[in-house]
């Protein structure tokens, strides 16, 4: 008999949504059900990839022994997985096969670790973390909650990246950088000395550019 897969809902309806979809149709341990929507309730009136879009209100219209992931690339996608925590719907980590992750690491729930992520020795990954396609990172990597790391960052060994931060496509991180809580590093940015919390920072190496409201 073929194992049970897990009924899946991914929160949010928009085209990481379905990026996460496709990496979710090649796991047999999942069944993606549906979408929920937070933002544009008139959404909630079409289907994506055949699959109906519920409001965030109507969730408890699924099964709360339904699994959820979130599938919203900013950083403040953590408004909409606290109302789902609410309505007593749990998490579950979405992690492609074609991942290579050392036994050693560590993974929060609810996050997304995409195709070709490296994760090496000893890294640990907190909740909600978003790891996009083809990443590479370094050993005794600490990643906190909510943070989005975007295809093709290369981080070094012994980096911290704060809670809430966005680090964006190509960035290079140096090994034992330290990145602040809400922070956003700029596309390509080559990151040479730590950064503090709730600040952009871009350029090679990169720089403060202003600062930025907490998520």
């Amino acid at each position: 008999m073929a194992p049970t897969r897990q009924k899946l809902i991914i929160l949010g309806a928009g085209f990481f949504a379905e990026e996460v979809a496709d990496l979710v149709s090649e796991m047999e341990a999942f069944e993606l059900v549906g979408f929920v929507e937070g933002r544009e309730r008139s959404r909630c009136s079409q289907k994506m990839l055949g699959l109906p879009i519920l409001w965030i209100d109507d969730l408890p219209a699924f099964d709360a022994s339904h699994n959820v992931v979130c599938a919203i690339g900013s950083t403040k996608r953590s408004n909409l997985i606290q109302q789902a925590q609410s309505l007593g719907f749990g998490f579950t980590s979405v992690i492609h096969p074609a991942a290579q992750i050392s036994a050693s690491v560590t993974i929060g729930e609810g996050s997304i670790i995409s195709r070709g992520a490296i994760l090496s020795a000893h890294t640990r990954i907190g909740s909600h973390v978003i790891i996009n396609r083809g990443c590479l990172i370094g050993h005794h990597v600490e990643i906190s909650d909510y943070a989005t790391i975007s295809p093709g960052a290369n981080i070094a060994g012994k980096v911290k990246i704060g809670d809430h931060t966005f680090i964006a496509m190509g960035v290079n991180i140096v090994e034992g950088v330290m990145i602040g809580s809400s922070s956003m590093v700029g596309a390509g940015s080559l990151v040479t000395n730590d950064i503090p919390e709730h600040v952009q920072v871009m350029g090679v190496p990169a720089r403060i550019l202003r600062k930025i409201d907490a998520f």
